[in-house]
């Protein structure tokens, strides 16, 4: 596989990669990082395999259908800004990689961290190769999640749990109006593909849905790229160690809003309101970032404020919206990957080496550390945009841009902030340099820092020999490569023509101004500096805690109103809303008068439906007595059965009789919790209302079926059975709905699924916690309810049942596609033969027989299910297409095969894996408690009665309020 072929795996590449990380936790930071280093490498050269064709003009395209329906594919395409950005994200990621494996400790968790940087990366790179807007709009949430992980790294710091939560949710808002941006984006071009969309711009900007497109994807890209007034979130991620600070916040997160306002600047870009929203935003922040970080203290906040000044200096370029600003914020791109991810590096060691970050402690770095000084020197030299480095040159592209940009018709505005701009960026570059490296140490307490290994400063090095390269020989290094990225934004052929020296211009003006002006303020930077600190100012920070904390007492005001702990109330909402849902169906727009045969009512079908009714009064009517309550509900799921057997669906009634064998078992050990009897009813007033939310509910609901049965509509009942084998390749048309036809619907409803046992199961680890698990640890259980709960026949009998049980459950996976059955039913069935194992011989006993971890099992099913889909990809089909055919096997003569089968498996691990997580965490409280737990040698003599007496709960195998479970 060749040319555009490639494009799918490079970017699975780093999601297939970050499995191997994750498992080896144990495997210490070199096997970790190596195993890191070679899918981001295998990727980096497969680009740079396909890099000579673009850098000629061609743009690579691979798509596979997932749902056409909808506009949905998986689209990749490279082009010149693509490329740039891909290698980018790939070789800094190397470095990265190996920076972080001597930052890192050995108490750190290497591989955990080398997982989400993988995930991180992968996610990148899905921004970048998407030709699918909605596509891009997936990997976008991604790089959100993927940031809150490595931000959220060191779980330990409450700032570093702080700062995740803050960039999720600005950077997850921001999200969710860029898509509302994009499907309005998509709707005026008529398609959702970028090569469509970028050839529909003279249609974009004239259409009235133009600037609300505009306004909800800047909202997207202003929020990720730290604009004002949402750039208040960098600084606070910086409490993420110094590798995802430098891979996230020089070549990477904070570019992708730049990054989509350079992909899109075909189509959004050359009219005012892109100009004033965009242009203004970049200026104002900036001068706000420079301004901030010349009065930081801290390295990396120092630094953090830089970038957020570097991204507004981007941003006002593309809003200018010339071909030329366009170059200019190219070119910049590259140059502040190379400067700010060295600086970020350098931090770092200089943090490891001394153990503080504080510029008002450091200085005279320079004798101890001399290499580390060498390479902080030269990026700040850079950054600060001094000659014969390649900050200067792009800095002065853009004092040039800015010397011809008028705002609101007054030609001095621009200049003068940009200028003021690159002014404070050259006072707080200086002050890095100079209070960092020169002169004495102003802490003698600092003990003998010195420079780290060879590995740690040789990645931010190589970027400092670009930095001076690009710097000298900018029309050879950089030209060819700026060439190719400002063509493909501005869809154009562009040639730059880069030199050191172009005459006395304005921009060397304004360049001059800049340096001599910022020594100056760096003189006067001690008074200044106390000036800043005496200055009240709004605290971004405090502004978004505020705005957070009222968010919060908002939705628990809702939330205590909803759901205030009464059922009753809980279920009066539900009622409400059912009730009003049959009535509109009835009164909304009338029924359609439709005359439809009525279907016999045979007496057997009657008098089972009459059952059913009789058994919900008896509920009714023992709803105090509970067990003898649960067993008559059992009644009506039998009955439910029935009918669809009556009715000719034999695959729902077995599925319905699993599902409620389950839900009953599952039931009875939550009542183990509860009295066995309710609480009498207060009065009878409460018997009335809830009698009248009943019936109402049953109005309601029947109202909503007998409007629905009513609708005359064609049925594709006709169709799945027409279909189902030619198409699917089973006689079985509801197994083919599940893992064909519907197969997406089904995917979903297991992630539902898994989702909820995880839930469950956390919700349950709370409950063993504090209070709760105080009572559950002082639980006096009743003995003589105790003794001989796990009797013999139940005991022998379920466990020789147990072999044929599960091999019932595999004869029903594999019968399913042309047969009732299929994976759900058989993961019900496996459930309820390990069910049968805890009720008959405890928790204990039965948890120590078997290793399966559920959360696995979950995992894994979504997995194959997951991978079963996309591998129609391979084959230019749909996601979850199948494909059938037949073997003829010795012996067993002619079998027919289905790759639906393998997604019937994952649905079959994920709900045997969902169902027992549910079991295992009820269970885990009865052990928690005490209750369950069988100290009897049962695999000796399970007859013997019990003589056990009540214990401590140390001796009963129960941790006490300290210990572990």
């Amino acid at each position: 596989m060749g040319g555009a072929g490639l494009l799918p795996i490079i970017a699975l590449l780093p999601f297939l990669g970050a499995l191997v990380p994750g498992v080896m936790i144990r495997a210490g930071r070199n096997a970790a990082a190596t195993f890191t280093a070679i899918p981001t490498f295998l990727a980096l050269l497969m680009l740079l395999t396909l890099a000579p064709g673009v850098m000629d003009g061609q743009v690579l395209q691979k798509s596979f259908s997932w749902f056409p329906p909808l506009g949905l594919s998986a689209s990749f395409m490279l082009d010149g800004l693509g490329l740039m950005f891909a290698v980018m994200i790939l070789g800094v990621g190397l470095l990265i990689t190996l920076y972080a494996r001597f930052y890192l400790s050995n108490e750190d968790p290497a591989g955990v961290f080398f997982t989400y940087l993988l995930l991180f990366q992968g996610a990148m790179l899905g921004i970048v190769l998407s030709n699918n807007i909605l596509m891009l709009l997936v990997f976008w949430e991604l790089t959100s999640l993927a940031s809150f992980l490595l931000i959220g790294y060191w779980r330990h710091l409450p700032e570093g749990r702080q700062g995740a939560r803050m960039a999720l949710t600005v950077t997850g808002g921001g999200g969710l109006a860029m898509i509302g941006g994009m499907l309005i984006l998509g709707d005026i071009a008529g398609s959702y593909e970028l090569t469509d969309i970028l050839q529909a711009g003279e249609a974009i900007k004239a259409s009235p849905l133009y600037l609300p497109a505009l306004i909800l994807i800047l909202l997207g890209a202003f929020t990720k790229s730290a604009q004002f007034p949402f750039h208040f979130w960098l600084p606070h991620a910086m409490a993420a160690p110094t590798p995802v600070s430098a891979y996230l916040h020089s070549a990477t997160m904070v570019k992708a809003g730049i990054f989509l306002m350079a992909r899109l600047w075909p189509v959004l870009a050359g009219t005012d309101p892109w100009f004033y929203i965009v242009a203004t935003t970049g200026l104002i922040t900036m001068v706000l970032g420079a301004l901030i970080a010349l009065f930081k203290d801290d390295l990396k906040a120092l630094l953090a404020f830089s970038t957020v000044s570097h991204l507004g200096l981007l941003t006002m370029l593309l809003g200018f919206g010339t071909e030329a600003a366009a170059v200019a914020a190219v070119f910049h791109v590259l140059n502040h990957l190379t400067f700010k991810a060295a600086l970020f590096m350098t931090a770092g060691i200089v943090d490891h080496s001394t153990h503080t970050r504080d510029i008002k402690r450091l200085g005279g770095l320079l004798t101890l550390m001399p290499i580390t000084a060498a390479i902080g020197i030269i990026a700040a030299l850079s950054m600060a945009g001094i000659p014969l480095f390649n900050g200067f040159l792009s800095k002065e592209l853009m004092l040039e841009e800015a010397s011809h940009t008028s705002w609101w018709e007054s030609p001095w505005i621009v200049p003068v902030l940009a200028t003021f701009g690159a002014l404070l960026s050259v006072a707080y570059s200086f002050r890095f340099i100079v209070h960092t490296f020169l002169g004495k140490p102003r802490d003698e307490s600092i003990d003998h820092p010195h420079d780290p290994p060879f590995g740690m400063w040789l990645p931010p090095a190589l970027l400092c020999v670009i930095v001076v390269a690009v710097g000298l020989f900018p029309a050879a290094i950089a030209g060819p490569i700026v060439d190719m990225a400002a063509s493909a934004v501005t869809g154009t052929e562009i040639h730059t023509h880069f030199a050191l020296w172009h005459g006395i211009t304005p921009a060397l003006i304004m360049s001059g101004i800049a340096i001599f002006g910022g020594l100056i303020l760096l003189a006067l930077h001690a008074p200044l500096d106390r000036a800043w600190l005496a200055t009240p100012r709004p605290e971004a920070k405090r502004l978004f805690d505020g705005a957070m904390a009222a968010s919060v007492r908002g939705t628990r005001v809702i939330a205590e109103g909803l759901h205030s702990g009464a059922i009753s109330r809980a279920l009066a909402v539900f009622v409400v809303t059912t009730v009003a849902s049959g009535l509109i169906a009835f009164f909304g727009r009338g029924l359609p008068e439709v005359s439809r045969p009525l279907l016999p009512i045979p007496p057997v079908a009657a008098a089972g439906w009459l059952l059913m009714v009789a058994a919900t009064l008896s509920v009714i009517l023992l709803h105090r007595r509970r067990f003898l309550a649960l067993v008559v509900i059992s009644i009506c799921g039998l009955m439910v059965s029935i009918g669809f057997v009556y009715l000719s669906a034999p695959d729902l009634a077995l599925t319905q009789i699993t599902v409620e064998t389950v839900t009953i078992l599952l039931l009875l050990l939550a009542l183990h919790y509860l009295p066995k009897t309710t609480p009498a009813d207060s009065s009878v007033a409460l018997r009335i209302r809830d009698g009248v939310i009943g019936v109402s509910a049953g109005v309601g609901v029947g109202a909503l079926a007998y409007a629905f049965m009513r609708r005359d509509v064609p049925s594709i009942s006709d169709y799945f059975l027409e279909n189902a084998y030619s198409g699917g390749g089973g006689h079985n048309v509801v197994n083919v709905i599940l893992v064909d036809f519907r197969g997406y619907d089904t995917f979903g409803e297991i992630i539902v699924l898994g989702i909820a046992g995880v839930i469950i199961f956390a919700l349950m680890e709370v409950l063993l916690r504090g209070r709760a698990g105080r009572r559950l640890r002082n639980w006096a259980f009743s003995e003589d309810r105790s003794r001989d709960r796990h009797p013999l026949m139940m005991v022998v009998g379920t466990r020789v049942m147990l072999p044929i049980a599960l091999l019932v459950g595999v004869y029903i996976l594999l019968r399913g596609h042309n047969n009732p059955g299929g994976g759900f039913v058989a993961g019900l069935v496996f459930s309820i033969a390990l069910l049968m194992q805890y009720m008959a011989s405890g928790f204990a006993w039965t948890m120590d027989r078997q290793r399966w971890e559920y959360h696995s099992l979950i995992g894994w099913g979504v997995i194959i299910a997951g991978l079963t889909g996309a591998a129609a990809w391979i084959f230019g089909r749909p996601f979850l297409t199948s494909a059938y055919g037949y073997i003829d096997w010795p012996w067993i003569e002619e079998f027919e095969w289905a790759t639906a089968m393998a997604f019937d498996v994952g649905v079959f691990l994920a709900v045997l894996g969902a169902v027992m997580l549910m079991l295992y965490s009820l269970s885990r409280m009865a052990r928690y408690a005490g209750e369950t737990v069988n100290l009897e040698p049962m695999d000796y003599d399970p007859s013997q009665k019990s003589v056990q007496t009540e214990r401590a709960p140390q001796e009963r195998g129960v941790p006490t309020e300290g210990e572990e479970l």
